[in-house]
């Protein structure tokens, strides 16, 4: 029987980067069985012996942490619980099929509650065309807890993997970033006023696409089906949760190599921009969009020999490429100087 081993001392779970601490609490796992063909460390597990193979994710909503329901309403938390999820393995250039739901609430729900929480994850499913199949529902001492495992499907060959960039690849992503951050921005602003002023109506005109990129956001399914049309296969791939800047660090850490983005190819919807501005003077758009996270954009690497099949695709920018390894990652200035990218400090799970 193997011994139980006891660390001297604390770590504080703070100090830690979720990558490190990932790491280290997984540490001595090995794999035993031959249809586990990836375990730990990407967007989803690849299970399966035969040329098709299932993929499989987990993701946590946590109240307090993850959602705030002074401001969520509960349909649209349902729908955004299976889409966090689901871009586990849109990120793994796969198709999802079904999803599993897990949820731990307090006496403070009602059934009527849990009915329109459900609601949501019906629509999601209804979607993206995915069953649900089963799940658990258990009691909380406080608040709410979501658990929801998404499994997948993919050809062998056409499997994704964060570990898969070259030299010279580049370096691309969906849709625009930041805006997720942006509308939390005005949620919690207009929390703070609220409190502060409990007849306090609040405004949130002109702020429509960024809370929807919060409250509901898409896996981008979309992309993975349009580089799927064009006959592309990422050599890299993972999405974007938590910030750019952890996202690129995730392809870079599992490739073994650097990367360079220019800030002035990153996409930055205006929206982000005004908010940036009207919050702070000192707020960056950029600042958002390297570490705001709750995108769920793709981040990915194509051959250079892709470059004429992506290059008029309105949802996809090209904003850098892949270095050699033992470079760092770095974002690009538009002076040229360079700014190494770093991910933001594990602060309890903030994606």
């Amino acid at each position: 029987m193997e011994q139980l081993q006891y660390h001297e001392g604390r770590t504080e779970i703070s100090q830690m980067g979720k990558v490190a601490l990932i790491e280290r609490i997984t540490d001595g796992f090995r794999n035993v069985n031959t249809s586990t063909v990836c375990s730990i460390g990407d967007d989803a597990a690849v299970l399966g012996e035969g040329p098709r193979k299932t993929l499989v994710s987990t993701q946590t909503l946590v109240e307090g942490v993850h959602f705030d329901m002074m401001y969520t309403p509960l349909k649209h938390l349902g729908y955004k619980a299976v889409a966090v999820a689901v871009s586990n393995i849109a990120a793994m250039n796969g198709t999802p099929r079904q999803v599993l739901l897990s949820v731990a609430v307090s006496n403070r729900y009602s059934v009527e509650a849990l009915e329109e929480l459900y609601a949501g994850v019906r629509l999601c499913c209804n979607r993206y065309d995915i069953d649900l199949v089963g799940g658990e529902t258990s009691s909380s001492c406080a608040g709410m807890v979501l658990t929801v495992t998404a499994l997948g499907e993919a050809e062998a060959d056409r499997i994704t993997y964060r570990s898969g960039a070259s030299l010279h690849d580049l370096l691309c992503v969906s849709g625009d970033l930041g805006s997720a951050y942006a509308g939390l921005l005005v949620l919690e602003r207009e929390k703070v006023t609220y409190q502060a002023n409990p007849s306090f109506q609040p405004d949130l005109e002109g702020f429509d696409y960024v809370l929807e990129r919060f409250l509901k956001p898409e896996p981008r399914m979309d992309i993975v089906e349009l580089l799927r049309k064009h006959d592309v296969v990422p050599t890299a791939m993972t999405d974007v949760s938590a910030g750019l800047a952890d996202s690129a660090l995730h392809i870079c850490r599992a490739s073994r190599c650097g990367c360079e983005v220019y800030e002035e190819r990153l996409p930055i919807d205006y929206q982000t921009s005004r908010v940036c501005s009207e919050m702070s003077k000192n707020m960056m758009p950029v600042s958002c969009a390297l570490n705001g996270g709750h995108d769920y954009e793709l981040l990915f690497a194509i051959n250079q020999k892709d470059y004429d099949k992506i290059k008029t695709m309105s949802e996809v920018h090209i904003i850098g490429h892949i270095t050699e390894e033992g470079m760092p990652a770095v974002m690009v200035t538009p002076q040229n100087t360079t700014i190494e990218l770093r991910a933001q400090s594990f602060q309890g799970l903030d994606e």
